[in-house]
């Protein structure tokens, strides 16, 4: 069973609402229409989702939705142990309920701080989480979430991207400090993940002020230049294609350095080309750039 609630008094025609006087029913309603979904599992990085979706969000002139979303061990479909591990957290972190009511204070002062977020709301899914973020995402363009923080926002992550195969927008661990997309750098090896990582977010990409294009460790007959020219020129991109040598160093560090060396403000890559697993087990690019980015990443698998 999913439970869903939403605060309705507070509905009204505008960024993200339906037409004037209809309130949404319930959470599918509050995110059917929604381009960009902004997933709040956890009170630590709400204000950066947020920010990091409103800013989204202007630069292409989309709808957003918010939605706090929580795993309810007595409506989980998973095993006893399971279930047991999440009654043992809320102990440390209160109750699904409660995660929710510090998420929704913060919500309505970020709500209030500025005139166009006015009529948003924010949504409430509760239950087993997967099911949740198939309900709530199932129509976004763009999903924000976070990586890190509570159960709620690791699990909400893997289901958001491999489970919904949605392009994900991550903010840093360090907090987002605005300026989104002054600066998109694109970690690019010819991949197909890669490719529809670029394709999904064009968008943005053409909103973007500046688009670099970093190639590391090209072969001899230079095929990730050329390849990363020619999807810039078939989106219609004006990016700069760099081509450098990891020199030793990890390709995801080689990628941070380089975003830190030009002031870059977003890193683009397609997402976890070996799985999950086997990149928290060696240290893979993804993971790499998603434990130690200072800036926002967008990443689709």
């Amino acid at each position: 069973m999913i439970t869903t609630t939403t605060d309705h008094r507070n509905w009204s025609q505008g960024f993200g609402a339906p037409g004037s006087g209809e309130a949404p029913r319930n959470v599918r309603d509050l995110t059917e229409h929604a381009d960009i979904v902004v997933l709040l599992p956890d009170p630590a990085s709400a204000q950066s989702c947020l920010d990091l979706a409103d800013d989204a969000a202007d630069a292409v002139h989309d709808s957003i939705a918010a939605v706090h979303i929580g795993a309810d061990p007595l409506a989980m479909l998973v095993s006893a142990e399971e279930i047991e591990l999440q009654m043992l957290r809320d102990l440390e972190e209160g109750s699904t309920h409660e995660r929710f009511e510090r998420v929704k204070r913060l919500f309505d002062e970020w709500r209030l701080s500025a005139p166009h977020r006015q009529s948003l709301v924010l949504g409430d899914c509760q239950g087993d989480l997967r099911r949740c973020v198939g309900n709530v995402c199932r129509n976004a363009s763009l999903v924000v979430t976070p990586y890190r923080g509570n159960l709620d926002a690791r699990d909400a992550f893997h289901d958001v991207l491999f489970h919904e195969g949605k392009l994900v927008l991550v903010p840093p661990a360090n907090g987002y400090r605005g300026r989104l997309l002054d600066h998109v750098l694109i970690g690019w090896k010819p991949h197909d993940h890669a490719r529809r990582t670029m394709v999904a977010a064009q968008r943005w990409l053409e909103a973007a002020n500046r688009v670099t294009v970093l190639c590391v460790d090209d072969k001899p007959n230079r095929h990730y230049e050329t390849t990363a020219t020619e999807i810039c020129r078939q989106l219609g991109l004006d990016a700069e294609v760099v081509v450098t040598s990891s020199t030793g160093r990890s390709v995801g560090n080689t990628i941070l350095d380089f975003g830190t060396s030009v002031n870059a403000t977003c890193i683009l890559i397609g997402a976890f080309k070996h799985g999950y697993l086997l990149e928290l087990l060696l240290g893979r690019v993804t993971y790499r750039l998603l434990s130690h980015a200072t800036v926002p990443l967008l990443m689709s698998h």
